[in-house]
């Protein structure tokens, strides 16, 4: 339990940092016993429970809840009890647990540093039900109600069903890439859904666009062509700001990474912090607990890069080697090298 505290208090700390209160769901993705992907298909309604798709059973979810508990009173943190609701169309309450009470699950942990007003609009936006979403289902499938199928998929009552049969079918498709004209014709549009497709090679839901009323997309791209130029300015102002904000994390990175192992060439340093930290790369350095320099996430990050550059490992995995037997093969390496790199140099 003693080893159970530490990750849960490790992921607890990191996404209080980042955002000034933790979840349930920080914890549990936190310590790898969910990915982000399963919190999705779990959000979209496709599963019972999200129990079903953890990396352990539901006593061993309770335990490391209650020791957030725990550790949220001890620092002194106010609950929040907040709904969790399906973006299925039937907008159903959704379960952490196959069984008994998850009603621990669904209080959110809020550092009392946060303004009563700020507080209140978090706890405003939690409340509030999340966009409907549609798939598009990789393979065959069946309507519930019909037995036809289509393009995209809604589940409702834990059934997946066509877009005529979830009166849908009236909405067009937008497209994703124009931020603004998306933000506009969903506010214009009286019934609108999100459209989202399982990238197995990032293993994560993505985005492809909404659907929306077709009066309203026609009202979003008048507006939107009548102050293309301001936003052409403003888009260019926020590309500079971020890549800013890159080049000061990578840095921060970098000089963490020297920190924790003094013993690693202040170049390679640089390269591991450049790699891990590429935005949009979805790889360790851009997680949660990486932004906030987290020592576990940064050590990860130098483990990927000792495992690929100074191991045999990916000449493995090019034989045909099983990934995990890879990695019990060159653990003595990495651990080698990262013993060396922890000696000043």
């Amino acid at each position: 339990m003693a080893k159970l505290d530490r990750r849960v208090a490790e992921a607890a700390e990191a996404a209080l940092a980042q955002r000034k209160f933790v979840t349930a769901i920080d914890v549990l993705t936190g310590v790898r016993w969910l990915h982000t992907r399963h919190v999705d298909t779990w959000r979209q309604g496709r599963v019972g429970a999200l129990e079903q798709l953890a990396a352990v059973d539901g006593a061993k979810m309770t335990d490391a809840v209650a020791i957030l508990r725990r550790w949220a009173e001890e620092r002194g943190l106010v609950p929040s009890e907040t709904p969790y609701v399906s973006a299925a169309r039937d907008r159903g309450a959704l379960r952490f647990l196959a069984e008994g009470d998850d009603a621990a699950f669904r209080v959110h942990w809020v550092s009392p540093e946060m303004s009563e007003a700020r507080r209140r609009r978090l706890a405003e936006r939690q409340s509030k039900a999340p966009d409907l979403t549609v798939v598009e289902p990789p393979e065959a499938w069946t309507c519930a109600d019909c037995r036809g199928t289509g393009p995209y998929l809604i589940m409702e009552e834990g059934a997946p069903h066509c877009l005529t049969c979830a009166d849908l079918d009236h909405l067009v498709f937008l497209p994703a890439g124009d931020a603004a004209l998306s933000r506009r014709a969903k506010k214009e549009s009286g019934l609108a859904a999100v459209v989202v497709r399982f990238n197995p090679r990032r293993k994560r839901y993505e985005r492809l666009g909404i659907l929306v009323e077709e009066a309203a997309l026609a009202l979003a791209e008048e507006r939107c062509l009548a102050d293309e130029e301001v936003r052409l300015r403003r888009r260019e102002r926020d590309r500079e700001r971020r890549a800013e904000e890159d080049v000061r994390f990578q840095a921060g990175m970098a000089e963490e990474i020297g920190r924790l192992f003094p013993g690693c060439p202040p170049e390679r340093a640089g390269e591991i912090a450049r790699h891990a930290g590429q935005r949009g790369s979805g790889r360790v350095g851009r997680t949660a607990a990486a932004r906030v320099l987290d020592e576990n996430a940064v050590t990860l990050a130098v483990v990927a890069s000792v495992r690929h550059l100074d191991t045999e490992y990916d000449r493995l995995l090019m034989s045909g080697v099983p990934r995990t037997e890879a990695r019990d093969r060159i653990r003595a390496d990495i651990d080698r090298v990262l013993g060396s790199w922890r000696r000043p140099a």
